[in-house]
């Protein structure tokens, strides 16, 4: 699970530093298994001025160029460096970005050197965005504007100083698959304050056209509820800027607005989607077992459904592999109009069988398979909804739903006394109630405790302690059982 350091921000309040939250997230269970920090890479790279741009003398399609550039940054003391440039933009007067020697510039997976072209020296380099990895643009160097602060690093000046964090996820935690619960374990443990959550209202104009049953035996067994939204008139364009670079930092592929809306909502939020586009369905959509259908799926190969997989399906058959993956024939396009966005539920082991006999391995099937929000279903799809309105325009429908969300209250019995005695910390009763109410958790005033609905992991008292002990701290828990041994253990320290 990957998410950058401004992402998380989006829904925690707090002024921890980088390592503060990255300690806590191992300590709380969510082992951080690796940072890619832009300052490592890119710190090195600074704002500069060509001073001067003349011909080359040996080579019609080189200039050489005189930089001004600022070693300590901005402010500092001046350079001249001489570099030759074969952007067809370089020019007297630029403000561009400058790669001194010894760096390495990993859009060409390169460490630069001394040397000479054409018989001319140059020292350092006048860097494209490709060679920076900001865009595949390489027809010529960076060109800010005339008044950028000179000397100041690049990361700083696009804004782009945000660190990723890639944290290990345990099968028993779906929640920390979206940022939101990430930022929920950290308010926790005490690094911040988690933010109010996002809200949308969307009533609808008009009925949907496109409507949703779901057979019996699939409602009993797989997709006890299904929710969609028709919305007309959208302009599929290219994601706002923060959208494609919120999903570039993780490894994501900008596609387009409607593909992208449902890749932050299921990073952002743990809450897979999926978008026909709704001039492609033939009548209204099926939710059924398979029975020997074959689908195109959106990674382009054919899989045929079985009676142990759930098809969502049309008057022309099959579209989508329930939970798993969309169909190719009504997959959204630049040219799509209209479309119909799907938010349901889908039962774990139902979409774990799919995916592993089919062999797909998608994000969605990913969280669906270790347990989503049920809860979730109606507000997941009005986040959407309102994302899709917000970028691509449009008017939405009023909200279409079969079946029933299912009811997952259940409440167990917290014990202060057993929790201090079991796990050997000083927990006192007041600490462990916060805990479990940063958490979501509802603790009455008997000590019995609601469980919110995205954690399907907690089914018992045992599961409450453990939530207590881990937010109060995992490495303190482990050092006090390696001590309890080490005094009484005469075998100490053979393992147990």
């Amino acid at each position: 699970m990957k998410f950058t350091l401004s992402w998380l921000k989006t829904h925690l309040d707090t002024t921890a530093s980088l390592d503060e939250i990255t300690y806590a997230l191992t300590d709380l269970g969510l082992e951080v298994e690796n940072i890619e920090n832009p300052a490592d890479t890119l710190g090195v790279f600074r704002l500069c001025r060509v001073i001067e741009a003349i011909q080359h003398p040996n080579a019609d399609r080189l200039k050489l160029c005189r930089v001004e550039t600022y070693p300590d940054g901005e402010g500092g003391r001046t350079e001249e460096v001489q570099v030759v440039c074969g952007a067809p933009n370089a020019r007297t007067g630029l403000v561009g970005v400058f790669a001194p020697v010894g760096a390495y510039v990993p859009g060409i997976d390169l460490t630069l050197k001394a040397g000479k072209i054409r018989d001319v020296e140059s020292l350092g380099m006048l860097c494209s965005e490709r060679e920076l990895m900001i865009s595949d643009e390489h027809d010529g160097i960076i060109d800010l504007p005339s008044d950028a602060p000179l000397g100041q690093r690049f990361i700083d000046y696009m804004d782009r100083n945000d660190p990723v964090i890639d944290i290990a996820i345990t099968p028993n935690r779906p929640d920390a698959l979206g940022v939101r619960g990430v930022a929920r374990d950290l308010a926790a443990r005490g690094l911040g304050t988690l933010k109010p959550a996002k809200t949308a209202t969307i009533s609808g104009n008009f009925k949907s056209p496109v409507n949703v049953t779901i057979d019996a035996d699939v409602q009993a067994k797989a997709c006890p509820v299904f929710m969609g939204r028709y919305i007309k008139n959208v302009k599929n364009t290219p994601s706002p800027q923060w959208l494609q670079d919120r999903l570039r930092a993780i490894g994501l592929r900008p596609i387009s607005a409607l593909v992208d809306v449902t890749n932050f909502m299921t990073y952002d939020q743990n809450r897979p989607l999926h978008v026909f586009d709704a001039d492609k369905v033939l009548g209204d959509l099926r939710v059924h077992f398979g029975n020997g259908e074959t689908l195109q799926a959106l990674d382009e190969n054919e899989y045929s459904l079985d009676s142990k997989m759930v098809a969502i399906s049309d008057n022309n058959g099959v579209e989508s592999i329930a939970g798993v993956m969309g169909g190719m024939a009504s997959g959204c396009t630049d040219d799509t109009v209209n479309v119909f966005v799907e938010s349901a539920y889908w039962d774990p082991i139902t979409i774990a069988m799919t995916g592993r006999k089919l062999k797909i391995n998608s994000d969605a099937r990913y969280r669906f398979e270790r347990g989503i929000d049920p809860e979730f279903t109606p507000t997941g799809l009005d986040l959407a909804s309102q994302m899709v309105l917000d970028i691509c325009g449009g008017e939405a429908s009023e909200m279409v739903v079969a079946g029933a969300v299912p009811d997952t209250a259940r409440q167990y019995k917290l014990d202060t006394d057993h929790v201090v005695s079991l796990v050997g910390m000083d927990i006192p009763a007041v600490q462990q109630i916060k805990i479990l109410t940063d958490l979501g958790f509802t603790v009455n005033p008997d000590n019995m405790v609601d469980v919110p609905s995205w954690r399907p992991d907690v089914q018992g008292e045992a599961d409450l302690i453990e939530e207590i002990a881990r937010v109060a701290s995992l490495t303190k828990l482990e050092n006090l059982k390696a001590n309890q041994c080490r005094a009484n253990c005469p075998a100490w320290p053979a393992p147990c």
